[in-house]
């Protein structure tokens, strides 16, 4: 059987690769062998940082109404708010308070006392 000449494969293959790494340092962007390393643990932790960032983003929109809500003169609590609002059955989730608590801090306020009511 014949030898197979794997050039032209493999360098496409390796050419992908380099493409990937351009923008890495050093022997991390030049040798195939820490390019596909480096490859492997950059594609790891943007997995990891996916679920890292919606942790992330939950814990700033919470902080942005419990600072509006402790704001207005019902001095009302983040946790009061959502718990009255399950009981409500308004079923937001806690992105769009947050915009509303950014965008107009009067409409939150006037949100929160209708719930108490």
């Amino acid at each position: 059987m014949t030898r197979v000449g794997r050039g032209y494969t493999a360098r496409r293959r390796r050419t992908k690769m380099r493409l990937f790494a351009l923008s890495f340092r050093g022997a991390h962007s030049r040798f195939i062998r820490t390019i596909t390393q480096q490859k492997m643990r950059a594609l790891f932790f943007a997995y990891i940082d996916r679920g890292r960032q919606k942790r992330d983003f939950r814990r700033l929109w919470i902080t942005r109404i419990n600072a509006v809500t402790r704001e207005n003169e019902v001095s009302y609590s983040y946790s009061r708010l959502i718990h009255n609002l399950y009981e409500r059955q308004l079923l937001l989730n806690r992105k769009i308070p947050a915009q509303i608590a950014i965008s107009n801090k009067n409409c939150l306020c006037i949100i929160s006392k209708k719930i108490i009511k």
